[in-house]
């Protein structure tokens, strides 16, 4: 079997240097900064109270107002950075062959501040019996943002999403990339959201010492690669890619940014959160 050339025809990013590909690139060439105080919640009694939060996010640009109060925050990232990569690749959905484009988008812990709210409300009001909203678990799980980027647009092919921490979106991108050279698909709408600055988010890896308690410098506090290193920064928002079959892109004359050359996957199983201090040489 001839495997097939996968390229990237589309690109979308929600991110806390700038929403939209063009700002994105702008402030991030020119070094700017995404950290600043927390202002999703009050966080003064936590050990981190900074963070890479979106800025100026309208959901309401993107979605009816009614739909949107159905989906968690990372969801709307999420369909708002699929909107633009889809936009910017020219895709023309009427003329396409809908089941042989896909939906792969990761969240590495999806709805979580539709959790907290969920089981807040159901704690406050305990002695009237358990109310959730219908809605609860629909905007929680990790693949409704998937999903609903395949409402949206009718696409039938391959739809669920990769769960797998920090590599989640990489790990989207690599299942997309596959399937595509394997002639199963030929487009794929990948990448991945998060939007896990909240108080359990914060919490949770504050309780794991994971995070950076530079509050007086928030700006200057992620630096992995220092002695003086303290944590890392949470961030949030969303990436998206649209890949395809190099011969399907060309046909359709779309733009090519880049081609996908190939992909791998591996883990060094050897602790929940710390790296291998020797890293994993074979596996590169």
């Amino acid at each position: 079997m001839e495997l097939k050339r996968v390229v990237v025809t589309g690109l979308g990013a929600i991110t806390p240097v700038g929403n939209g590909v063009p700002e994105f690139w702008e402030n991030l060439v020119n070094g700017v900064s995404g950290a600043g105080p927390i202002t999703h919640f009050d966080a003064s009694l936590f050990k981190t109270q900074f963070a890479c939060e979106v800025k100026d996010f309208d959901i309401n640009q993107y979605l009816d107002r009614k739909e949107a109060r159905k989906m968690d925050l990372y969801t709307h990232y999420a369909i708002a950075v699929a909107k633009e990569a889809v936009e910017d690749s020219g895709l023309d959905v009427e003329k396409e062959d809908l089941n042989r484009i896909g939906v792969i988008f990761g969240a590495g812990i999806g709805g979580i501040h539709t959790f907290e709210e969920e089981v807040s409300n159901y704690y406050t009001h305990l002695e009237m019996g358990p109310k959730f909203n219908p809605f609860f678990i629909p905007k929680m799980i990790s693949d409704i943002a998937a999903g609903q980027i395949s409402i949206m647009y009718g696409f039938h092919g391959p739809n669920y999403a990769t769960c797998s921490a920090c590599a989640t979106s990489t790990n989207a991108i690599a299942d997309a990339f596959n399937l595509i050279r394997l002639g199963k698909v030929n487009v794929i709408v990948s990448g991945g959201s998060e939007a896990a600055i909240f108080p359990a988010g914060v919490g949770g890896f504050n309780a794991m010492h994971a995070l950076s308690t530079r509050n007086d410098d928030p700006t200057r506090a992620s630096r992995p690669f220092s002695a003086s290193r303290d944590g890392f920064i949470m961030g949030e928002g969303g990436g998206c890619l649209i890949l395809e079959e190099l011969e399907h892109a060309k046909a359709r004359g779309a733009k090519i940014y880049a081609e996908v050359a190939g992909v791998g996957m591996s883990a060094d199983a050897h602790h929940l959160t710390a790296s291998h201090p020797e890293g994993s040489v074979p596996n590169l």
